[in-house]
């Protein structure tokens, strides 16, 4: 028998549990925390894979697969046969024939196994970021408008495999000894440009949407501007050094100010036709990475005592911390070339590029979001 209703007793009142609203915010930001711990994991792995390219660039090793399987090409040789398989396809190409005709099956397998690891490494990269997309999608814990920005970086990172194989393929016929100097940069800034979207994501998603369009209200343009200036010139020096390392142009004059004794270097445009000189001619295509550094410095000096007037302090600071990176990029860069380019150097060089580039960004994320400060810390 049906218990009987008092006389006033709500009838529809809603018996379902209410989720107070302070624990719906703190699983958003939760989800936000998770989506920025893979998307920092991301970041790691793709300074790694610049890394881990780096050093294949300088150990010769970026020929020795001469084939590009996705897929297949994940499992590296197994058997002796395999081994030997592998070795007779790389004897076919101008670099061996041309300049490594000494090696044995034993020299090949070091090399091997950096352009292997490389590739390997980008394999892991693409996984990393389809399992993650897919369980934030699946999940639907995305925050609104960044689908497009997640989905973003994972169409770059295709494009980057195909621009990798196109890179490749270039030193695989021909008389080409090492790949071509200007795909190994379009290589090289796509990894940068990565890299920089990653780092971006990472710092917006450190701050709540509230706090950043409470920010952008004490935008600072000028420095933004600046700031946008001097990433863009960062990174054009960061291709004109792929340019010198693809044809190893760091070790053709190890003489600093001058280059051969004299400020201009010798037989600039020995080659025909004369544009190839910008590509190929190692005495111009370092001179012009030098002249780049230069210009380089001296706006970011303009940068910095601009930044030393900013009132926000955190500003400012972060302006000061990339101009003091730069400096030391613009110093290891001259001991590079007294050095010959010494693997450890070079490598060296190349990692505090990505420093000194992501703190230049950091440095125009402040400008466009500045950290609130009382009125006590303002300047």
């Amino acid at each position: 028998m049906a218990e009987k209703r008092k006389l006033f007793e709500e009838v529809m009142t809603d018996q379902r549990p209410r989720i107070p609203k302070g624990a719906i915010t703190r699983a958003r930001k939760a989800w936000r925390r998770a989506i920025r711990g893979w998307l920092v994991l991301l970041f790691a792995l793709v300074v790694t894979m610049i890394a881990v390219g780096g050093l294949t660039r300088l150990t010769d090793s970026g020929l020795s697969i001469t084939e590009w399987k996705p897929i297949t090409g994940a499992l590296p040789p197994l058997s002796e046969a395999e081994w030997q398989a592998e070795f007779e396809k790389y004897q076919q190409i101008p670099e061996f024939q041309v300049q490594n005709a000494w090696m044995t099956l034993e020299d090949f397998k070091p090399i091997y196994w950096w352009e292997w690891s490389h590739r390997q490494l980008g394999r892991v990269i693409g996984l990393v970021w389809a399992l993650g997309f897919a369980t934030f999608l699946i999940a639907r814990r995305v925050p609104p408008g960044w689908n497009r920005r997640l989905l973003w970086i994972g169409a770059l990172g295709g494009i980057q495999g195909a621009i990798g194989w196109w890179m490749v393929s270039s030193g695989l016929e021909g008389t080409m000894l090492d790949v071509a100097s200007y795909r190994l940069a379009v290589h090289l800034g796509l990894a940068f440009v990565i890299l920089g979207f990653i780092a971006w994501y990472v710092m917006l998603l450190g701050r709540e949407e509230r706090e950043l369009l409470q920010a952008r209200r004490e935008r600072h343009d000028k420095l933004f501007h600046l700031g946008t200036g001097w990433m863009h010139f960062a990174f054009l020096q960061i291709l004109f050094g792929a340019l010198v390392a693809g044809i190893d142009a760091g070790r053709s004059y190890t003489d600093w100010p001058t280059m051969g004794g004299q400020v201009f270097p010798p037989d600039p445009f020995m080659i025909e036709p004369v544009w190839r000189n910008f590509l190929e001619n190692p005495g111009l295509v370092q001179f012009i990475h030098r002249m780049t550094g230069y210009l380089l410095f001296l706006f970011s000096v303009m940068i910095f005592l601009r930044a030393r007037r900013a009132s926000n302090r955190v500003t400012s600071g972060a302006y000061t911390v990339a101009f003091i990176a730069l400096c030391g990029q613009v110093a290891l860069g001259i001991y590079t070339v007294i050095s010959a380019a010494q693997l450890h150097v070079a490598l060296t060089h190349q990692l505090l590029a990505v420093a000194t580039f992501v703190l230049i960004l950091r440095a125009r994320f402040h400008a466009a979001y500045p950290l609130p400060q009382s009125v006590r810390d303002a300047r």
